[in-house]
């Protein structure tokens, strides 16, 4: 009997597989409509350990919007989410973590008050836009542009709320800006998208942004 071909073995299960992903949308619309601070959902790198400026600062960015009141939604790893993650934690804050199976760098962080342990990336997306007031993004590489390239999308195409949307560390994402400019300049994006990103040096500045909203 002739081996069936590699696309049919790809979508065997499907069916099933439909199961396992209401599962873990149901479980994170619950965990998450239950958390009664406003959270913000801030990205950057999984490689960037404690010592590197991008750590220290995200350790700080978590810190400040804990104390401010905020709860913080990562991807629950080590690197910037886990400085992140620290900083909520060790001031006493909500410290959101979505986990996700991955073959490498994903190991989920110690400080994490809410942690969901997720199989589908596009889950995972779904549940950072839909309980978050404003997204924050440190430096970070192909994981971060993705998460930052859809946010964008969703708030220009109007499908969720034009919650503000921040680049911490303005020397880091300057090239960017200076592309998207670029877009701009081709036609290729509309001028007045460019305000969707806000470019800012300090964890203070997010906050202070976030509070006069």
């Amino acid at each position: 009997m002739p081996k069936k071909p590699l696309i049919d073995q790809l979508h065997h299960g499907d069916a099933w597989r439909l199961f396992r992903i209401m599962a873990e949308f149901v479980e994170g619309f619950e965990v998450l409509s239950e958390i009664e601070v406003p959270l913000v959902s801030v990205f950057g790198s999984a490689r960037f350990s404690e010592g590197h400026p991008a750590y220290e600062l995200g350790y700080r960015l978590g810190r400040a919007l804990a104390q401010a009141g905020y709860g913080v939604v990562t991807g629950g790893g080590p690197g910037v989410m886990e400085a992140v993650n620290r900083g909520a934690y060790e001031a006493g804050g909500v410290s959101v973590g979505l986990n996700i199976e991955l073959p490498q760098e994903q190991k989920p962080n110690p400080y994490q008050t809410h942690a969901l342990h997720l199989r589908y990336f596009f889950v995972r997306k779904v549940l950072f836009v839909r309980y978050a007031q404003g997204f924050v993004f440190l430096p970070g590489g192909f994981g971060t542009l993705d998460e930052l390239s859809e946010v964008l999308v969703l708030i220009q195409t109007e499908k969720v709320h034009p919650f503000p949307v921040f680049a911490l560390d303005r020397a880091y994402w300057e090239g960017l800006l200076r592309w998207m400019a670029f877009l701009a300049e081709e036609g290729a994006i509309a001028p007045e998208d460019l305000s969707l990103l806000t470019p800012l040096d300090t964890p203070e500045e997010v906050v202070a942004a976030l509070k006069g909203l």
